[in-house]
């Protein structure tokens, strides 16, 4: 009778309600793969960091095996497992000088990196200039020189395990002091 009063043919009729059903669920299944908007508990398998950062500046080929910084970047993220700390790398693209570097320094300074890694002559230079002006945060040069500033440690890299231990060394430091500050 409903279906006389619309004056709606049956197949169209049946055809409206299984659409309207299938818009329903839907939203229904939108909403649930979503979440419905609700907070839950983190996902336990997500990996909590501490809000520290480590960086390290490399030449245009980054962290790529067989470049001088691939072996600093793998005691980084191994250090990282040990402290929770956060590791990223930032290289420095274009000319491969001093004054190219020193933009992409910048920029890691307005990250708030606690503690700067550099290698390659140019990135070695940019973050020995630019230690001065940032006396609270730590650099590790290697393969350069600190020339004398007790914010800036030179490592070699010709001895892996002295390399690893350099790392992994100044990124404890940069985690502890950070823990004593927020205390």
């Amino acid at each position: 009778m409903l279906l006389a009063r619309l004056r709606m043919p049956r197949g169209r009729a049946a055809w409206a309600a299984g659409s309207a059903a299938v818009l329903v669920l839907g939203l229904v299944a939108v909403a649930l793969f979503v979440g419905g908007g609700q907070d839950g508990p983190p996902d336990p398998r997500a990996r909590q960091y501490k809000d520290i950062d480590a960086c390290l500046l490399t030449g245009e080929k980054g962290v790529t095996a067989g470049t001088p910084a691939a072996a600093v970047w793998q005691a980084m993220q191994k250090a990282s497992l040990d402290t929770r700390s956060r590791v990223n790398y930032v290289p420095v693209m274009g000319e491969q000088t001093a004054a190219n570097a020193r933009p992409f320094f910048n920029s890691l300074m307005q990250r708030k990196c606690a503690v700067v890694f550099a290698v390659g002559v140019p990135q070695v230079q940019a973050t020995v200039a630019g230690a001065k002006e940032y006396p609270d945060a730590r650099f590790v040069v290697v393969d350069g020189d600190g020339a004398g500033q007790r914010n800036v440690t030179a490592v070699r890299s010709g001895n892996a395990a002295e390399l690893d231990e350099a790392v992994g060394s100044a990124i404890r430091r940069a985690v502890k002091a950070s823990e004593t500050s927020q205390k």
